[in-house]
């Protein structure tokens, strides 16, 4: 673990530092990093943050958005003389049936390797996360049966300080096909900190010298995330790019939402084909979608925060000798 000599309190001369490497796909690739910035900009007063963003090159792009990387994004070997306090790594839509068969598995992977060294801590988002955990621990990925999508209420299993302050229980997007066994994850050292009946494991962690922490949800979607990427899916049938109509994401849509969504579907059934995507609905802003989610996501991510210029303060000792109040997030026992 890299240290440090401390070197006094975060602040606007001394900000925590955190990278982000954002993988999503072309579609998703500027609102991910809108989501992300909002969350750590929603947080309560405090350390100053500076987020700076990163890319892998092997991740398959348009022109476009290559272009757009280059001008405003560094490419991930860029962290390895410059190192953050906090990295926060997403996912993409996988394109191999082995993650390991993914273009930009072996950056990814050193990614993993570097972290685990030179940051205080990680978050690993969805795919990542998966990723991560297979090249640490062997621990393969499963089929959920389907695709897992809605927002489902999650509950704390474990009073870690990351979720200090947060409620019994509360709602989270998740988006995927595949899941992480918790028996496995367990065996292996990792610590469950929320989970779902409908989800499985939500949120876990592993304490090494540096803290990985490991979504299989996306706290950071904003309200139409999940609409988007059903409408995504949507076209792709009617493209002929998929064989099943998609389902709609779990608790997510109000009723009349739903029915019009129930209604296109039939129709769609029906008369499948890409003249049906003028008749597609592209604008949902009218209906009754909450974001549940938000605010216990911000504060999550306060936390994260906290943690990070908490380390910073005290030269990033390695985290086995830390002091145990050097441990404690603020609210925390």
């Amino acid at each position: 673990m890299r240290q440090a000599e401390p070197d006094g309190p975060a602040g606007p001369g001394n900000p925590v530092v955190i990278g982000l490497v954002n993988n999503m796909p072309d579609a998703a690739l500027r609102r991910t990093e809108g989501q992300f910035r909002a969350l750590l900009g929603g947080t309560p007063p405090g350390p100053s943050i500076l987020v700076k963003s990163y890319y892998l090159p092997e991740v398959p792009r348009s022109d476009r958005a290559k272009m757009y990387l280059e001008e405003f994004h560094e490419p991930v070997s860029s962290l390895w003389d410059n190192p953050v306090d906090g990295l926060i790594v997403t996912g993409t839509e996988p394109l191999a049936p082995l993650l390991s068969d993914e273009p930009y598995w072996h950056s990814l992977t050193r990614l993993v390797d570097w972290a685990a060294d030179n940051t205080v801590s990680t978050i690993w988002s969805c795919l990542a996360a998966h990723a991560a955990v297979l090249h640490l621990d062997d621990i393969r990925r499963r089929p959920v049966g389907g695709k897992l999508s809605g927002v489902f209420e999650c509950r704390k299993v474990d009073p870690h300080p990351l979720l200090a302050g947060i409620p019994p229980s509360w709602h989270v997007p998740h988006s995927r096909y595949n899941g992480l066994p918790e028996s496995r994850l367990t065996a292996r050292g990792y610590q469950i900190l929320s989970e779902s009946d409908g989800t499985g494991a939500d949120i876990f962690v592993r304490q090494r010298a540096s803290l990985f922490v490991f979504f299989q949800g996306h706290p950071e979607y904003d309200r139409f995330a999940l609409f988007r990427e059903y409408r995504r899916d949507v076209i792709r049938f009617l493209t002929g790019q998929r064989e099943v109509y998609p389902e709609m994401p779990v608790g997510y849509f109000d009723d009349d939402t739903a029915a019009e969504m129930a209604a296109f579907r039939q129709r769609a059934v029906r008369h499948r084909g890409a003249d049906m995507l003028d008749s597609l609905p592209d604008d949902i802003n009218g209906a009754n979608i909450r974001h549940a989610w938000h605010e216990t996501a911000v504060a999550i991510y306060a936390n994260w925060v906290s943690h990070l210029a908490a380390r910073k303060l005290l030269g990033y000792w390695p985290a086995t000798e830390l002091p145990q109040a050097a441990m404690r997030l603020p609210g925390s026992p």
